[in-house]
């Protein structure tokens, strides 16, 4: 929660120094990160899983294996970073911005969330909440002094987005100075875990939390296709407001995730710990969906300025668009604690119907009500399938 007041002030802080066409493109490049942020948020969720069961090892072998693994990770931003930079145009294209190195930066930030995301994953497994929380909030911080640094020096849209890299690298740096000392230094012959098995090992919440990333990013993107350049950056900005509630999701499933899957291994029912979730969504939602209902145009002038008033119209609908967005995380995080796969299917069928519904549309209010539908339907299946009795998979 602390960190998602950090990201309206950037949201806040960004509409103002670059008005709504610029922010859109700021808006466009963010929701693209977040998309390309599915792989090491899934191995996230792997590491935390396999850590909690007790299949990585000791701390001696936990040491030696991130010690493996970020070596590999700093290897392969390297090439990326190269092979990004050559893409710049077509990136900057498929975008519909004209940013190009802004665009060439994504990947490689991309590349550094998932050394993030393992770190955090063994600090999950270890039950380090507060560590994990603090380097959230950290991470946020960073985002915002780096980015206002940056376009301070007058690099625009490029510089706001590139906060972003250079938070990612501080923040790793401060979780491996932890690590280390809360594991220990790398054994010799200690045994570590091949990433590459991770990640097949993690190919199921790779393919869930890349339906609930495009869920979650795609409708911004499109709105940049869809819509005039000044209507787009309003309905990212106003989608900011809404999705404050999956933010907090996002915290709240760095919890949930590991405590279900002991309740399950400890014979008891994981449901009442999905059950704490949702109350907790609905404690937020319900005051902040009434200040949309109520006073959608002094929340958003008040926060972005007058420019993006006009955005009153599709407040609420988007508020609970993304309230119901936030169910369908949590559910999604518990369906993947318990090692099923089944609704995951039912998601990415609702998330290939967007693009095709939402394109048709050519106004504000339709395309917020086209968000709407498609979100409702997401966690109909979520929801429906994480509520139904069910122990965990032993995989």
């Amino acid at each position: 929660m602390a960190a998602n007041l950090v990201a309206v002030a950037f949201t806040v802080t960004f509409t103002r120094l670059l008005g709504a066409s610029d922010y859109g493109s700021l808006a466009a490049l963010l929701n693209l990160s977040v998309i390309l942020f599915v792989p090491g948020s899934a191995l996230q969720v792997a590491v935390a899983r396999a850590g909690t069961l007790g299949r990585l090892g000791t701390a001696g072998d936990l040491s030696a294996t991130l010690a493996r693994w970020s070596r590999q990770l700093l290897a392969a931003l390297a090439m990326v970073a190269a092979a990004s930079a050559l893409a710049r145009a077509p990136l900057a294209a498929a975008l519909d911005i004209e940013q190009a190195w802004a665009a060439a930066a994504v990947p490689p930030t991309a590349m550094l969330w998932l050394l993030l995301s393992l770190q955090r994953g063994l600090l999950q497994a270890a039950r380090e909440y507060r560590a994990v929380g603090v380097s959230i909030v950290l991470e946020a911080l960073g985002r915002l002094a780096a980015g206002l640094v940056l376009v301070g020096a007058g690099l625009g849209v490029a510089g706001a987005y590139v906060g972003t890299l250079a938070s990612f690298v501080v923040v790793a740096v401060a979780l491996g100075v932890l690590l280390r000392r809360r594991l220990g230094p790398p054994m010799s012959g200690a045994h570590t875990h091949p990433l590459r098995l991770l990640a097949r090992d993690a190919a199921l919440p790779i393919a869930a939390l890349a339906v609930v990333a495009a869920l979650q990013n795609v409708d911004v993107i499109l709105a940049r296709h869809v819509l005039p350049d000044d209507p787009a950056g309003i309905y990212a900005a106003s989608t900011v407001a809404a999705k404050a509630l999956v933010w907090i999701a996002v915290g709240i499933g760095m919890w949930l995730l590991p405590e279900a899957v002991r309740r399950a291994a400890a014979g008891d029912d994981p449901r009442p710990v999905l059950g704490r979730g949702f109350a907790l969504i609905g404690a937020v939602a319900l005051p902040a969906l009434a200040a949309y209902a109520v006073v959608p145009r002094l929340v958003l002038g008040t926060a972005f300025g007058s420019e993006y008033e006009s955005g009153d119209e599709i407040l609420l609908v988007l508020g609970v668009a993304y309230a119901l967005l936030a169910l369908t995380y949590l559910s999604v995080q518990f369906l993947l604690g318990m090692g099923r796969r089944g609704p995951v299917w039912g998601l990415a069928v609702v998330a290939a119907a967007e693009p095709v519904i939402v394109l048709g549309t050519d106004r504000l209010s339709s395309f917020a009500l086209a968000v709407l539908g498609i979100q409702a339907a997401a966690a109909a299946v979520a929801v429906g399938a994480a509520l139904r009795p069910g122990g965990l998979a032993r995989r």
